[in-house]
């Protein structure tokens, strides 16, 4: 469905916190900038939101009805309205995925099962169930697994590998539907300066991975 795809792997042992101000002034400032130069409508034609909008459609996916997150944030800034406020990692993540345009699914790594992640697309009835979305629909969506089923979406990250106060260990993947490799590099390195800058963490890595076939 998207041979270009190019994907990275953001890895740390981290430190959590409730609520970072500087964090918060960055999310703020982008937002300004965002309000000045985009509208709901434009904000489509960032290459990583047009790119993933593309894979949706596809993959039988209505991109307007089960939007990416990194579209649902930027339209929601565009729309005056506060990010919800969760925790300095959630909130570093929503700031790299407004800040690239790039889906994001972070991750307490502690909790996946078994060794492996794979991407594959979402099936008819496959259960799944959305960050405060209850059981959400991910039959023609980009899905990440790990042995016991998906755990993360372009819309939504699974009830079950979500970060919390206490995650120690995360993991952050970014879907680069685009195929922009630069990018994609630029933006995982963003979020290792964040997660160093606001989660007490020296040590960090990521690696990029391509599609290899279902």
């Amino acid at each position: 469905m998207c041979p270009g795809f190019v994907g990275a792997c953001v890895e740390a042992d981290v430190v959590n916190t409730p609520y970072c101000e500087g964090l918060w002034e960055e999310i703020r400032a982008l937002g300004e900038q965002y309000k000045a130069t985009l509208t709901t409508e434009s904000l489509k034609e960032m290459s990583g939101i047009a790119a993933t909008r593309r894979v949706y459609k596809a993959c039988g996916k209505d991109p307007s009805r089960y939007r990416p997150a990194s579209e649902q944030l930027i339209r929601r800034m565009l729309q005056g309205k506060e990010l919800y406020q969760i925790d300095t990692l959630v909130d570093l993540i929503n700031l790299a995925s407004i800040r690239f345009g790039y889906s994001i699914g972070g991750f307490d790594a502690s909790k996946f099962v078994g060794d492996t992640l794979t991407l594959g697309i979402g099936r008819a009835g496959e259960p799944y169930e959305g960050i405060g979305r209850g059981m959400l629909n991910i039959e023609g969506l980009p899905v990440y697994r790990d042995a016991e089923g998906g755990v993360g979406t372009p819309t939504s990250d699974n009830e079950r590998t979500k970060i919390t106060i206490d995650t120690r260990h995360l993991v952050v993947l970014i879907n680069g539907y685009d195929g922009n490799e630069e990018q994609v590099r630029a933006n995982a390195e963003f979020i290792l300066d964040l997660v160093r800058r606001y989660c007490q963490t020296q040590e960090g890595c990521y690696h990029l991975y391509r599609p290899v076939g279902e």
